[in-house]
């Protein structure tokens, strides 16, 4: 079992491992899409090369912290979210990355720590969403009827096929979905951007990009922007090209923390 599977039984825990690699030179905080938890990167710590300890986020309501009173307001997850990665952090560099929910939240985490003057991200990694061009869920949307829901996210593709006809997996699942949905409907664009590189990743085929361009607006949201990365696949390109993704990715922050240090 991997480390993030063996954590996956401790509870009240926002980040997994536990404990980041005391042997690596940088850290890499990962943030999952609405609905899931740390175990949609589970495989990430065995791709990623021996300099990058990964922790996973996994947010109350769900997996090991399922007894937890999910968040369902923006303003409180994040100062949440802000205040539990701070306590985390010790004297290495680290980056971000988040896919879709994951996104919006390291996105306004990495700029929310810049405008404080204190530690923040030296690269943010933007996956499956995009502040413009993009699906953005309604308050109305978080509460349709459960077939309707469920229907919905079978077309996403969002978790494995054996979820949809286990009423016991779905009763675990959509109350954590529902209470993302209702906080990515509350996210407002301003236009804000970071300092800090960072790098856009996407499916060729997602069906919640609405504009062909949209990935395109991340070169305006930082003076470092690395570019975009595109694979074959729908909103959950992520599962099958995971080790492309950590490869490039990888590649990118090592580049950029080798930079800091000469």
């Amino acid at each position: 079992m991997s480390v993030i599977g063996q954590e996956m039984s401790r509870t009240g825990q926002w980040f997994h491992p536990v404990e980041p690699s005391p042997d690596a030179s940088v850290r890499l905080f990962l943030l999952p899409h609405a609905g899931s938890g740390a175990i949609i990167y589970r495989d990430w710590e065995s791709l990623l090369p021996a300099d990058i300890a990964p922790q996973a986020v996994t947010l109350p309501g769900r997996h090991n912290r399922r007894e937890e009173a999910t968040y369902e307001d923006w303003d409180p997850l994040v100062d949440a979210l802000h205040d539990a990665v701070l306590d985390e952090l010790d004297d290495r560099p680290f980056a971000f990355f988040g896919h879709c929910l994951g996104a919006q939240l390291a996105f306004r985490l990495a700029t929310r720590m810049e405008d404080e003057g204190g530690p923040s991200p030296v690269l943010v990694g933007m996956s499956g969403w995009s502040p413009e061009g993009w699906f953005a869920p309604t308050e109305e949307q978080s509460r349709m009827p459960e077939p309707e829901l469920v229907e919905w996210i079978k077309k996403l593709g969002s978790f494995p096929a054996e979820v949809y006809d286990n009423p016991e997996m779905l009763a675990l699942v959509v109350p954590a979905l529902r209470a993302d949905l209702r906080i990515a409907a509350q996210y407002v664009d301003d236009k804000a951007g970071v300092r800090c590189a960072l790098a856009s990743y996407g499916g060729r085929s997602d069906p919640l990009q609405e504009d062909p361009e949209a990935m395109k607006h991340w070169a305006g949201r930082s003076p470092a922007y690395l570019g975009h990365s595109e694979y074959p696949g729908g909103h959950f390109y992520i599962d099958a090209h995971a080790q492309a993704v950590t490869t490039h990715f990888a590649q990118r922050l090592q580049r950029i923390v080798a930079s800091a240090e000469r």
